[in-house]
């Protein structure tokens, strides 16, 4: 009895040791000037089609920043795969994402592997054609502009077609040089809203 106490003490130890690490991850999110004009473009986008206010959610917008960067440092998107998969130089399960969908639990699980955010997460990203110069970052406009001019894409952020019954109440920003990534999740994240970077 005695030994099965000191186990799950260890193990509820272990859980709030993770769970205040992955909290400390979380106030460090902040969201730059170009990251916040893309969640408000998206927003009013949204509105303008009478669909509902999205909150902005910390650990989302943490898996989209870190997943920005690793697609600009890392090239996960190269080879058949792409730009929902993950290399294999950071602390998560990497994939190779391809046109068959196979590893769409990858993806999907990221902000559950990565935060406390207890659902899947939904992705949409963007690239633009000098995403590989280190000197530009890809506005809100120019990504907002490439989703809207592809059907899956837009049919995410507008709630249509196969996600018409979906009501997302969490969104997360990141945009890493050429590169922007926005999630989108059923569940409200209850560690609240980033900040914008000073």
């Amino acid at each position: 009895m005695h030994k099965i106490f000191f186990i799950l003490c260890l193990f509820s130890i272990g859980a709030t040791v993770a769970a205040q690490k992955d909290s400390s991850k979380m106030h460090a999110v902040c969201l730059t000037a170009n990251e916040m004009r893309l969640f408000e473009l998206i927003t009013q986008y949204r509105k303008d089609k009478g669909l509902p206010y999205i909150p902005l959610s910390i650990q989302l917008s943490y898996v989209a920043q870190v997943h920005a960067k690793d697609l600009f440092v890392n090239h996960p998107d190269k080879n058949g795969c792409n730009m929902h998969s993950w290399s294999s130089n950071g602390k998560w399960t990497p994939c190779c994402y391809t046109p068959d969908h196979k590893q769409a639990n990858c993806m999907w699980n990221k902000p559950r592997e990565l935060t406390n955010y207890d659902s899947e997460g939904f992705e949409i990203s963007h690239n633009t054609w000098h995403s590989d110069d280190a000197n530009y970052t890809v506005t809100a406009t120019e990504a907002l502009a490439g989703w809207k001019g592809s059907e899956p894409h837009n049919d995410i952020i507008l709630n249509k077609s196969i996600w018409k019954t979906e009501k997302w109440n969490a969104i997360g920003i990141g945009v890493y040089k050429g590169y922007a990534v926005v999630w989108f999740g059923r569940v409200v994240d209850g560690e609240g809203s980033p900040n914008v970077c000073e």
